[in-house]
């Protein structure tokens, strides 16, 4: 994988829906509203000073949100952090920077 180039769209991982876990608290904040189905589906990976992950996850009711999540380099011991989300997305919409 080349620096700064996302990778190619892969299934979620374990450590994917563990990355989308630990974001979750700080979604349902923002959008004042608790999911009960938070499931990964698909993920890209993005490396920067650190890594950018694109998570698709599935809300239930053929809803998806699409997150990207950054997780800094090891040495600066910094939270996972919800860098930025999209909302009404469906399981057919392209996982795409943003």
């Amino acid at each position: 994988m080349m620096c700064g180039a996302p990778s190619a769209t892969q299934p979620a991982t374990a450590e994917t829906q563990e990355l989308a876990d630990a974001v979750r608290a700080q979604l349902e904040e923002k959008e004042n509203q608790k999911y009960s189905v938070f499931k990964a589906v698909s993920f890209r990976s993005q490396p920067v000073a650190g890594i950018n992950y694109f998570i698709k996850v599935d809300t239930g009711d053929e809803n998806f949100l699409h997150l990207r999540v950054f997780k800094s380099l090891p040495h600066e011991n910094k939270p996972l952090m919800l860098a930025a989300y999209q909302t009404n997305k469906s399981r057919h919409d392209e996982l795409a920077y943003f």
